[in-house]
This record gives structure tokens, sequence and C-alpha cells, in this order.
């Protein structure tokens, strides 16, 4: 034992973790499997790599939940926020990255850092107690042994589903005679112009036509194991998505609402949206086209869509295993596993989705170890913040029984104690959060 605190995972959330912990003076032991193994879906050994979409979603902090985390975040000193903020392309309202740029710019920042040791090997079993502190944000990716691992150490069954990733098109094989670009209500976020997204309009007959195809596409075979695992929500295959009802994609990815083709001065029945990837706007994934479709089968039903006859595409869809713990059961308020106190589950891997959500956790987890290793107590943020109501959620909040990946939405904060009107509860809800953050800052110095 060396006294260093270990963090096992590279991550979003392993990476903030290992940051925050430098950053309080606290010697840290980074410990990333790739590229010793490698996974189903990353394609390089750089820390923090982006493996689905490249979007941070919306960034506005007084009407979007995430845009409130976003910077409640930014003023905890998130590295996460910082590189993303440095590597935003436009995307109307939401802050989306050059994930290349990004990944560098969170490496290069870990690998400054006088006190964390980048250590490439895979963990396959939990840190013993005699270890010292832990912190486990192996993502929804965690190895076979770890898994097994971490269902010894806890009596419980692990919980997994499919997640499953976007193509990526090549602008320049769009056809722009038929696609246009415009954001949603024309609306500007950061770094872009209300000009956002490529949108590819479908009539009446297209659309019926590519869900005809989409169900009939090829898809890739379930091992048995696999036929009755879940998937997540927000994260649901387009074709299964199309299963359960011809309508269902028209009012969900592909609803048209905000958009007007400018061939026609209206609004397309349905339309494919695609979203700047890359810092050189050479690359555009495809919104909400999560697939689970053969790779054939991908490239001629999405060759059916208008302005994508000749796409060229720079990464096919994908399917991937999810893997994440019951944390009501299992994590204390602090996110330590009540059977061995030693460890912090942080990340994915605790049950919250999305890339912010499994930063800000880690976050979290890094001033608990931060604060436990001076001997004091942290108390956890309050539950009306973004950061308090995500955490009580995933720690208890979430009936176990039922418990699935969450994102951070309104939904999971404490009322307002006046009535309002609804139009300005949002805001109201903002400026109550980040008061109390601030309160929380100032009375828990180490969470800053």
């Amino acid at each position: 034992m060396d006294g260093k605190v270990t963090v096992i995972g590279g991550g979003l959330a392993g990476s903030e973790a290992a940051f925050q912990l430098a950053r309080a003076g606290v010697p840290v032991r980074l410990v990333e499997m790739r590229p010793v193994r490698a996974t189903a879906v990353h394609k390089t050994d750089r820390l923090a790599e982006l493996v689905c979409s490249n979007s941070f979603r919306s960034d506005d902090a007084m009407h979007n939940a995430v845009g409130l985390l976003h910077e409640e975040m930014r003023r905890l000193g998130s590295l996460i926020m910082a590189m993303g903020d440095r590597h935003q392309v436009p995307a109307g309202g939401a802050l989306a990255v050059d994930r290349e740029g990004f990944a560098a710019g969170v490496q290069a920042a870990l690998e400054a850092e006088p006190l964390i040791e980048i250590v490439r090997q895979e963990v396959t079993a939990l840190p013993a107690a005699s270890d010292g502190l832990a912190i486990v944000a192996t993502g929804p990716l965690t190895s076979t042994p770890l898994a097994q691992s971490i269902i010894e150490a806890t009596g419980e069954d692990q919980l997994a589903f499919f997640d499953a990733i976007a193509p990526i098109v090549y602008k320049d094989t769009i056809d722009f005679d038929v696609a246009w670009f415009q954001s949603r209500y024309d609306k500007e976020g950061p770094g872009g112009s209300g000009k956002d997204y490529v949108n590819c309009p479908l009539d009446e007959a297209q659309y019926h036509a590519f869900v005809d195809a989409l169900l009939d596409g090829e898809k890739h075979d379930f091992k048995a194991w696999e036929k009755d695992t879940p998937y997540f929500e927000g994260c649901m295959p387009i074709e299964v998505m199309a299963e359960r009802g011809r309508l269902t994609l028209a009012h969900g990815p592909m609803k048209p609402v905000g958009l007007t083709d400018p061939r026609t001065g209206k609004r397309p029945f349905a339309v494919v949206q695609l979203r700047q990837d890359n810092a050189l706007g050479t690359l555009y994934n495809m919104v909400g086209f999560q697939t689970k479709l053969a790779w054939g089968a991908q490239k001629a039903v999405f060759r059916t869509i208008p302005g994508l006859e000749k796409a060229e595409f720079a990464r096919l869809g994908g399917l991937h295993r999810n893997t994440f713990i019951n944390s009501p059961n299992l994590l204390d308020a602090e996110l330590r596993l009540q059977r061995r106190p030693h460890l912090r589950f942080a990340g994915q891997i605790t049950g919250c989705e999305g890339y912010v959500e499994s930063a800000a956790i880690g976050g979290l987890a890094a001033r608990f170890v931060a604060a436990e290793r001076q001997g004091h107590r942290l108390a956890p943020p309050p539950p009306t913040t973004a950061h308090g109501a995500l955490l009580a959620h995933i720690t208890g909040g979430a009936d176990a029984k039922t418990f699935q990946p969450m994102n951070v939405n309104f939904g999971l904060f404490p009322p307002l104690a006046e009535r309002i009107k609804k139009t300005e509860r949002k805001p109201a809800l903002a400026r109550r959060a980040l008061a109390d953050l601030a309160s929380w800052v100032q009375r828990w110095p180490l969470a800053a």
C-alpha cells in the first residue's frame, strides 16, 4: 500500500475522479485496461474516448436539467466540461464536441498532473481493503472478470442491457440539393448559428417505405443468454422503436417539428437529422439512429433516405452490452459499497446515464474520497442541485426493484416551496440549484 487512491477505469467518470483527487492534493493511480484489453466499441486507447454520440446534450442551464448540470460542473472545476467547452462544434442548442480533440485534451491534462500515475492494465478483481481507498468507474463495458468480482462482492446479479451506436456519415457524400441546414426553430447554441443540423426530408410514402426497409433489414443475432436483456429507453435502437408502431419514429427521432423544407416552404412528414461530429465539419452523425442492423443492411436501408442515397459511412452503427449495479440496494449516500466501504462506485456502472452525468458522479466520488483522506465527512450536495438530485436518485431515490439507468432531469428535483407559473418553473429550479450549490461549496471547501 503506497498511499495512492486507485481509480479503475479511464472513461469520463474515472478521468474526472482522478483529476479532482489530484487537485485536492491526493495521489492517484488511474488504471485503464486499454490497449492491453480492447472493448467491442472503443477505437483508440485514449482516456475519455466518446464511443456513442459526440453530444453532451442541451447547454441551456435555465431550461434543461442537463444544461444545469453542465453549469454546476463548470463551477466545480470539471475537467470534462473544460475540455468539452474547448473542443465544441456547432450543434444548435446542444454542446457537441470534436471527439478526437476532446479525448486528446483530457488525456494531456491528466498526464500533466504530477499526482496522477496512469497504469495500463486490466483489473480482474476488486481491490482489497488493505490496498486502500478505490473508485470503480469501469462504465458500461466492465470486463467479465471484474464484473464477476463485483457480483461476488455484492451478492447481486448484474443487470445488463444493450446500448446501440449511431452511424457517422461523411459530409461530402450528402446530397444538399435535397438536404438543408437548420436547427429546430432556428435555435442557436454554443458555437452555433441556428443552422447546425443537416436535415433530410421524407414525405409520407418515403417514410413508410423507410420503416418497411428498417423492419425487414437483417439484424444482429442475439446469443442465448442475451435474449431477455432489456434495452435502455434513452438509447433505443431505431428498428426496435419502429417495431412499437409505424408512427413511433415520426414522433421520436424523425419528428419534423420546428423545421421547414426550403424547397417546398412546408414542414416535411418526417426528417432525419445529422449533427456535426468533428471540428473540421467533415463528419456528421445520424441523430437518434442507434441501431442493431447488420452492417450491409445499414448501408442499404439508410441510403433509402432522401439526401443519403450516395452516403459513405465513416462508422456504421453497432451494438454492445451494458452493465450496471443496483445502486439503490448497494451504495450509501457517499457512493460507498455498503459491504466494502473502502470501495466507491462512479459513472455509468452506478446506473446514471449520459456522458456528463457519469463525469459528475465521478467528481462527487473523488470529493468524498478526498474528504475521507483528510479525516472529514463531506455531506452530499443538496438534492435541490443537479448533482444532488442525480446522486439521491441512484443511491436510494429510485425503486431498487425496477431500477434502470437514468439521465438527470427536473423530475428528480424536489418541488419548489412556492407556487409558480409553469413557464417559470424550470428557471426557478435552476436558480435555486445554483444558489444551493454555492452554499454547499462555501460550507465544504473540498468540493471546490
